[in-house]
């Protein structure tokens, strides 16, 4: 059996996700909207959907499950699709600011 991550959607940011057009395709979502929980085993992602569905862990719109670090899939209305993090870029920092000859 394969270890599944579960990251669920906070609530402020669920209400916005359940009501933007589904687009199909690769999903970006941010690490700052989930929160991890812990790891369920399963044969398949429907075997883990199926063994929470009625539950109080049940996976709901906008869920994250990681297969592993790089595979992660996002509930939608229509299954399972592809999401990858979005990880921000670090700003660069601020060096000394040169004074051109002519100033």
């Amino acid at each position: 059996m394969a270890s599944y991550q579960i990251f669920r959607l906070k609530d402020p940011v669920r209400q916005n996700f359940r009501w933007t057009p589904h687009l199909s395709g690769l999903s970006q979502v941010k690490p700052k909207d989930y929160e991890a929980e812990d790891t369920v085993e399963g044969e398949s992602l429907y075997a883990v959907w199926a063994s929470l569905r009625g539950t109080p862990q049940e996976l709901q719109i906008g869920d994250v499950i990681a297969i592993d670090t790089d595979d992660l899939r996002i509930v939608k209305y229509v299954g399972f699709e592809q999401a990858k993090w979005i990880v921000p870029e670090d700003k660069p920092a601020a060096g000394p600011v040169a004074v051109g000859a002519g100033a």
